[in-house]
């Protein structure tokens, strides 16, 4: 029997303070502020309701006439899964919504990508899930901005870190210039999914040290003992806008596609 997968919600949490890109959610792209195209892609993707989380008026006004729900939402939160989390609250969400948060900062994320984070939470008995692609360069491994994560044979999340994972120690002993083959590096992809009931509870978690010192939400879903399923992702996620080079790259790449 096919797999159906159920419906379930796009919640995109947007700041507008941001410590390297202020305001990034509202920078134009094609001459449309970024967070329409996050929201764009969500609905392109079949999202039964696309909802944006944000703290500043600002953002609130430049969706309006677009059809999306803006919640506005407190200042403090840590995360967007926290931030995520008041919105259900708000809104009323039942316990078994699939809920995929989506960041404000991805205006390339790939329709396949979203579709496949809600079906590895629908498919399967996790409480959370998210997506990974493989590492292709020993750079990309030493970034502390490429997140790292290993998983056991079922595809759970075992942990998370900026630091290079695993360490084929043996293979760097020798040669650091390359990657060893047959060694599983994996980039974490930061897109995730939900039941609203979970992600009501996870909000409410404390948060951890793991969590705090990666500066990794995820971290502290894992540190509580819950069990988060990873899927490698169906194709290519581009990176998302962090910086002017990020932006400058988005803009170049919307400007090359056809009319």
């Amino acid at each position: 029997m096919n797999f159906v997968l159920p419906p379930f919600v796009v919640a995109i949490p947007a700041r507008y303070g941001s410590t390297r890109l202020p305001g990034k959610a509202l920078l134009p792209l094609a001459g449309v502020p970024m967070i329409v195209h996050v929201t764009e892609r969500a609905r392109m993707a079949g999202a039964a309701d696309v909802v944006v989380a944000t703290d500043d008026a600002r953002i609130e006004a430049a969706l309006g006439g677009s059809g999306v729900r803006v919640v506005m939402t407190r200042t403090e939160h840590a995360s967007g899964s926290d931030r995520l989390a008041e919105v259900a609250q708000k809104l009323g969400w039942s316990d078994d919504t699939i809920v995929v948060n989506l960041q404000g900062d991805e205006p390339l994320a790939p329709i396949s990508g979203i579709r496949a984070v809600a079906a590895a939470l629908a498919d399967g008995d996790a409480p959370m899930a998210t997506l990974a692609t493989p590492i292709g360069s020993v750079d990309e491994l030493f970034d502390p901005n490429c997140v790292k994560l290993v998983c056991n044979l079922a595809g759970r999340a075992l942990t998370f870190s900026r630091a290079p994972l695993p360490w084929p120690r043996d293979a760097f002993q020798n040669d650091r210039s390359i990657l060893p083959a047959r060694t599983p590096f994996l980039r974490h992809i930061g897109i995730y999914a939900y039941r609203a009931g979970f992600l009501r509870r996870f909000a409410a978690l404390p948060r951890t040290p793991l969590e705090q010192a990666e500066s990794l939400e995820q971290l502290r879903a894992l540190e509580h003992g819950f069990g988060i399923a990873v899927r490698i992702a169906p194709e290519p996620f581009p990176a998302g806008v962090d910086t002017a080079e990020d932006l400058a790259r988005v803009e170049r790449f919307l400007s090359e596609l056809p009319r």
